[in-house]
């Protein structure tokens, strides 16, 4: 019973089934062993690889064909073929209307563009006429491929190109600076090439997701602040700071060239410029890329008051600036002496005053320390200057006034010493040793040194008291000994003896 009832819940074998390969297990085999034979029977043989089975091939081989049926779909076309011919067939028209270029604007243009950073970027664009024909045509053709409906990846990607070179060049042909130029090559290729290979949209989001807040505005709205934001500040402000400072440098040419205005208003002017053009610059960035300034009324207070902490000696110097100028109390081309070093002011900057020696170096003073340790201004109010050369001659001199009146002539021998007002020889003292003269003469050129004519008046004096056979004396002094030793004093007896009566030796 129990094997008619197990042929009957069987269902019937399909006749169209194909007959199975798999032998069936021997009765008695354990479940293991059972498995391990349906493993072994798994693995293929004959034409199938183990390395392509683990690899994938089937796989790889699938995006191979897509990659290539993409190729074909969107690279192998006609609209790419006609961009790429329309790329070639842009520098004919190139090569014959840019030398026509280059000579129009050299000698248009250039001739009459003024002497400096213009003149360099005109000359430039000559430089550059060809790339800039090329690129012109390359915008006509856009135009025309946008106007028909056509695509215009391939041509864009090569304008992209393009224009990143011709930015380098002009940066390279224009300022002039390494720096400048390692800075354009490393900005502007990537940007053209992640702009040529469609990514650059991508990268603008990205970076516009990283941002931070930075306040609530007056409608309670969150404000934030991008990565973008950072980047385009920078952009910004980078060519506002390079335009300010070429309009600083072209208006301080201006104020210099008027002569009715004084060295010290002109210096004036000039350090109020060095400080507000930039900061101009960068308040037109922040506010060119739309910062919310509005959210920074404590956040700012707090900045501005670390600041002031941490940049006490920096503001202190920039004031003092202001006020030794505001006060005329030194000026570029004063002849000054500042904590022992003498030399004349060359230039007056918003932190430190170039003070250049006689000995040609150039010492960077900061303005604080001529309001705290104060200065000697040989040329404030006038140049002319009285020196001093004193000397001293031996009591025996007889003719003081002759000798006086001598050392006065002398000192007219020299050029820098002026007639008027005359020289003047002044006995100051009796001295422990010798008869003290002063000498005092005026020069009005302390800017070619003091040392010097100072040095030529004394050699002036010792030849003239050569001369007049004077002695210079030295110090001396005379000894008196109340106590000594008996073996010191019959030394001393000996010796006084022998040289009153030097007819017994």
């Amino acid at each position: 019973m129990q094997d008619q009832e197990t042929e009957q819940q069987t269902p019937p074998a399909s006749e169209d089934a194909a007959p199975s390969l798999e032998p069936a297990p021997e009765p008695g085999t354990p479940p293991d062993m059972q498995n391990d034979a349906a493993v072994t029977d798994s693995v293929p043989s004959g034409d199938d690889s183990i390395i392509e089975t683990l690899l994938g091939g089937d796989a790889i081989r699938a995006k191979a064909e897509g990659l290539w049926n993409t190729l074909q779909s969107q690279m192998l076309t006609i609209g790419v073929a006609i961009e790429a011919a329309i790329l070639f067939a842009a520098i004919m028209p190139a090569a014959f209307f840019g030398p026509r270029l280059r000579k129009f604007i050299q000698t248009q243009i250039a001739p009459r563009a003024p002497y400096g950073i213009l003149r360099r970027a005109a000359n430039a664009l000559a430089n550059l006429a060809t790339p800039l024909a090329l690129y012109l045509f390359l915008q006509l053709a856009i135009f025309i491929l946008r106007a028909s409906g056509s695509s215009t990846g391939l041509v864009s990607a090569g304008v992209s190109l393009l224009t990143a070179w011709i930015v380098i060049r002009l940066v390279t042909l224009v300022i002039r600076s390494p720096f400048w130029s390692r800075f354009a090559f490393y900005v502007a290729w990537p940007i053209a090439a992640l702009d040529a290979f469609g990514v650059l949209d991508d990268l603008v989001l990205q970076l516009q997701s990283f941002s931070v807040p930075i306040g609530v505005d007056e409608g309670g709205v969150q404000q934030t602040f991008s990565a973008l934001d950072v980047l385009r500040t920078l952009a910004v402000f980078g060519v506002l700071f390079w335009g300010a400072r070429f309009l600083n440098s072209l208006i301080t040419g201006r104020i210099n060239a008027i002569d009715e205005l004084t060295v010290s208003f002109k210096a004036l002017l000039s350090k109020i410029l060095d400080v507000l053009l930039p900061v101009v610059a960068l308040v037109v960035a922040l506010q060119i890329v739309g910062f919310p300034f509005g959210t920074l009324a404590i956040f700012g207070g707090a900045v501005g008051l670390g600041i002031g902490l941490g940049m006490q000696r920096t503001v202190s110097n920039f004031f003092a600036g202001f006020t030794l100028i505001a006060d005329k109390s030194i000026k570029p081309g004063d002849v000054i002496e500042v904590g022992g070093t003498y030399g004349w002011v060359t230039q007056m900057n918003a932190r430190y005053v170039s003070l250049r020696t006689r000995d040609g170096m150039a010492h960077l003073v900061p303005n604080d320390k001529f309001i705290e340790d104060g200065v000697i201004n040989w040329s404030h109010d006038d140049r002319v200057v009285r020196m001093h050369a004193p000397f001293g001659v031996s009591y025996g001199t007889k003719e003081l006034r002759g000798l006086a009146r001598a050392a006065e002539e002398r000192a007219l021998t020299i050029d820098r010493v002026l007639k008027s007002p005359a020289p003047r020889c002044n006995l100051m003292e009796f001295g422990d040793s010798s008869i003290n003269f002063d000498l005092r003469f005026w020069i009005n050129d302390p800017a070619n040194g003091t040392a010097n004519v100072r040095s030529d008046v004394f050699m002036a004096i010792w030849d003239m008291l050569g001369e007049m056979g004077i002695e210079v004396p030295f110090p001396q002094r005379d000894l008196h000994l109340k106590s000594a030793p008996e073996g010191m004093k019959l030394a001393i007896e000996s010796r006084e003896n022998a040289q009153s009566n030097p007819r017994d030796q």
